[in-house]
């Protein structure tokens, strides 16, 4: 095993390509998502305010919207198509318009139209859009409502809050609750590229080892046991990956963490195999590592979309959810939610783990295809 473990040195550190796949170009591409997200939570979307009634009623409102830690209004104009032409150019996700004779019909009881535009195409930004502005416009007419009513001199301020707001809500998030997209979007995305980087790492260290030491002398003797000896090395080297951006999810950056770590590790074990064993299947299918590239690209690519962290799972058509349970990223993102946000017992984690039992089925293939290229490699050739 350490003549093994020395051969496998020789060869990462000979191949700069490789030893940066598997060290500083993963870490780089988390830290670089990481940054992107830091933030945590939007604030100061720009928008726009067409005020066509100039009172100071409507200057209330504007100055509501501003206040607002998810709106900033940055451009006001005097026609719609102005505002319109900013938000084509994405120099504003959004627009407002108050209508003329605001004040009278708000005094009056008409119920004025406060009309709201915003860009849809960027679904999160919507939304964000959307909630903000009927939060403002809700609170701004439950003020003009306890204000009517105690202008009528008979009630106090609770009974006019009451008689405004007949029914109030109380919206309390369970998981999540500062709703940061930091830990929403970072703790899937960062498994999601450590499943490729698995993948990927595997194929390029299968066509390191049969281009330095030929398929014949590498496997020709005890296939299985010589690939699981080569492979072993790195799946501690994935390991010490995902147990990296595990520590940095609840230890440095103070994720909430309710469940078992221990079960999180064999959840990881188990899925980082699963991963080389789907590299080695891609690989062997040709011996070529530019299709297998393009295999293990095709496969891994949708790994994000299809966990069920973004889009759920149960509206996913069957081609989809096939997809999906192939992956075995998906497999352990429920494992991970759960522990992190659910804190459900061990047992029900274990038993989400059944089926990683499946990619024995790819392990197989895999030893056969083995064995096909050795049974035309040797009786031809003599060598790799």
């Amino acid at each position: 095993m350490r003549k093994e473990f020395l051969t496998q040195w020789r060869i990462v550190t000979g191949d700069k390509w490789l030893l940066s796949c598997l060290t500083w170009i993963p870490i780089f591409l988390a830290v670089g998502i990481w940054l992107i997200f830091s933030q945590g939570i939007a604030r100061d979307l720009p928008i726009a305010v067409i005020d066509l009634e100039h009172s100071q009623l409507s200057q209330q409102l504007t100055q509501r919207f501003d206040a607002s830690p998810t709106l900033e209004v940055t451009q006001e104009y005097a026609d719609i198509s102005a505002a319109k032409k900013a938000m084509i150019q994405q120099d504003i996700y959004g627009y407002i318009v108050i209508p003329k004779h605001f004040d009278r019909d708000v005094f009056q009881n008409l119920n004025p139209q406060v009309s709201v535009f915003y860009n849809s195409q960027f679904i999160l930004v919507g939304k964000l859009l959307n909630s903000a502005i009927l939060q403002v416009q809700g609170t701004l007419n439950a003020e003009i409502e306890v204000m009517k009513g105690l202008s009528h001199g008979d009630v106090d301020t609770q009974t006019a809050l009451g008689q405004a707001v007949t029914v109030q809500t109380q919206i309390t998030p369970l998981f999540n609750k500062n709703t940061s997209y930091a830990q929403f979007l970072i703790s899937a995305v960062v498994p999601a590229l450590w499943q490729i980087t698995i993948v990927v790492g595997t194929i390029l260290i299968l066509a390191a080892n049969i281009r330095e030491r030929g398929l014949k002398e590498w496997l020709s003797s005890a296939p299985l046991t010589a690939l699981g000896k080569t492979l072993l090395p790195y799946l501690g080297l994935f390991l010490i990956l995902g147990t990296a951006f595990i520590c940095w999810f609840y230890s440095i950056l103070q994720w909430p963490f309710n469940g078992n770590l221990l079960v999180l590790a064999l959840a990881q074990l188990l899925t980082a195999a699963a991963c080389m064993i789907v590299g080695c299947t891609f690989f062997f299918l040709t011996l070529d590592p530019a299709r297998a590239m393009s295999f293990a690209g095709a496969f891994t690519a949708p790994s994000f979309a299809f966990m069920g962290i973004t889009f759920p799972v149960s509206e996913m058509n069957t081609m989809a959810q096939t997809w999906r349970s192939l992956l075995p990223i998906s497999h352990y993102i429920e494992i991970q939610t759960a522990q992190s946000s659910y804190g459900v017992t061990n047992w029900q984690s274990i038993v989400e783990m059944l089926p990683y039992v499946g990619y024995a089925f790819p392990a197989v293939i895999t030893v056969v295809l083995i064995k096909k290229h050795l049974s035309i490699v040797l009786p031809l050739t003599g060598k790799s």
